[in-house]
């Protein structure tokens, strides 16, 4: 990432100097940047002469490991630079962490920002999504480089923008990645349902998803998608996603996106359930031993008793596919309005959705959608209610609840797509079984319940009247 960054800012015009404590990396890039058109790169062996390389006011970005290396780094480039010098961690970093440490650098009158980047690799090459936050003094530092080194959308703009104060841009880009794992498993349910119910075999299922991204679910994740099916195992026979183990790694931001949505009391179920599912899929000597132990009871012939039709069932997983993504980015979304009204960071969600039309992990032509419906009420309590959206959930739910039925009876497992559903149909009530729940907590613990006909809180004592009852 840092080394792709680097090449990106060199191409755009900008010198820049790099420094790593692989001496070999450091190396490896300024060979980089000569075969790739000799472009000003200049590597540096030790922080001391790397720093003073730099012109001033100096601007250094850090992409390294979150945590303690983050807090070493620093140590070691703040003791050669000065007041007004500035430093960026663009690594997938803790929103408090970033907060501290601008407190600090503030101290030794350096200025700080927190810049998530998204779009992997080829994006840092290429074009990234930039996610600013923290000193806005700073940000002023690398405007005119980041808003030539980010993606850039013909319609909308460069993809990036100075998010906020303190933490912000962390923080936006944990939810950012949060949204990555809901999407990441939905598609991953599509594929199980299409593939195990619908028996599509591999170069069915890309060309499936090579038709979806020509429609509205678009998308950078379904574009890969389409590419891994097409991929032959270069090790043996077959397709090489066959062969890839069912074991899914992750690091932690997904994790700290549903811890925030929990301390924040936002309902991000879409997102928990992909989580769920990332640690389930590391019990994989459990699962195997566990799979013995119920195939007595008949499940390896539940796949076959279904029955399906499949271009209804391709067009049902489609839009079943969509309805749920609405849902799991309505939630992040939602995450981040709570934490700026808590931060005072005065987020726009809007600009939020325009500057991840490109260059990110999530980046989807329906964001330009969603885009549009923060710029129409900016308010908007939810993506469901926005007037499209809505009209578009209401035309899917059918087919939803198909695809998740037949799941169900088929004993595949979709988490993401059902938790979704459940968000939905929980959401569009107007009275749900939470008085029950309220009259059991006021049983058991006088935590006392509201009336629907009286205001004001009440408290009965139930058990002395259920026991006069049972009397």
């Amino acid at each position: 990432m840092g080394q792709n960054l680097a090449l990106n800012i060199a191409e755009k015009g900008f010198p820049i100097s790099v420094y790593n404590r692989s001496t070999s990396k450091v190396d490896e890039t300024v060979e980089r940047a000569q075969k790739e058109g000799n472009l000003p790169v200049f590597g540096f062996h030790d922080p001391e002469s790397f720093v003073n390389s730099i012109q001033k006011p100096r601007v250094i970005i850090m992409l390294v490991k979150a945590g303690a290396p983050v807090d070493q780094t620093i140590k070691t480039l703040s003791q050669y630079m000065e007041k007004g010098d500035c430093i960026i961690d663009g690594g997938n970093e803790w929103y408090e962490n970033t907060e501290r440490r601008e407190k600090a650098m503030a101290e030794l009158g350096l200025l700080y920002l927190g810049m998530g980047v998204s779009g992997g690799e080829e994006g840092a090459r290429n074009g990234p999504s930039m996610m600013p936050g923290g000193s806005v003094e700073a940000y002023k530092y690398i405007e005119d480089i980041v808003l030539k080194v980010a993606a850039q959308v013909p319609d909308s703009g460069p993809c990036v923008t100075y998010i906020g104060e303190g933490g912000s841009g962390n923080f936006v880009k944990m939810v950012h990645n949060g949204i990555e794992y809901g999407d990441m498993q939905l598609i991953s349910e599509a594929y199980d349902v299409l593939k195990s119910v619908g028996k599509l075999s591999n170069e069915e299922l890309h060309d499936v998803f090579s038709e979806w991204n020509k429609g509205e679910l678009q998308s950078f994740l379904i574009e890969i998608t389409a590419d891994i099916f097409g991929i032959k195992d270069d090790k043996g026979d077959g397709y090489l996603v066959d062969k890839v183990l069912d074991k899914t790694g992750m690091k932690g931001t997904g994790k700290w996106t549903v811890q925030q949505a929990a301390d924040l009391s936002i309902a991000a179920p879409t997102i928990a359930a992909s989580l769920d599912s990332r640690f389930l899929s590391g019990l994989k000597d459990e699962r195997v031993e566990a799979a013995k132990v119920f195939k007595s009871g008949g499940f390896d012939d539940i796949l076959v008793n279904e029955k399906v039709e499949k271009d209804k069932l391709i067009n049902d997983v489609r839009q079943a596919l969509y309805a749920a993504k609405i849902c799991s980015y309505a939630q992040g979304m939602n995450l981040i309005r709570a934490k700026s009204n808590e931060k005072g960071w005065n987020l726009k969600l809007g600009e939020l959705a325009r500057i991840w039309k490109g260059g990110c992990i999530i980046r989807a032509i329906f964001l330009d959608r969603i885009k549009q419906a923060y710029d129409r009420n900016p308010e908007l309590a939810n993506l469901l209610v926005d007037p499209e959206f809505a009209k578009e959930m209401i035309e899917r739910q059918s087919a939803w609840r198909r695809v998740v039925c037949l799941a169900i009876n088929s004993g595949i497992s979709t988490p993401g797509m059902s938790s979704s559903l459940a968000y939905f149909d929980t959401y569009r009530r107007e009275r749900l079984p939470a008085n029950l729940v309220q009259a059991q907590r006021d049983y058991f613990g006088a935590h006392t319940y509201e009336r629907t006909d009286i205001p004001g809180s009440f408290h009965t004592e139930w058990f002395k009247l259920a026991k006069q009852i049972k009397n």
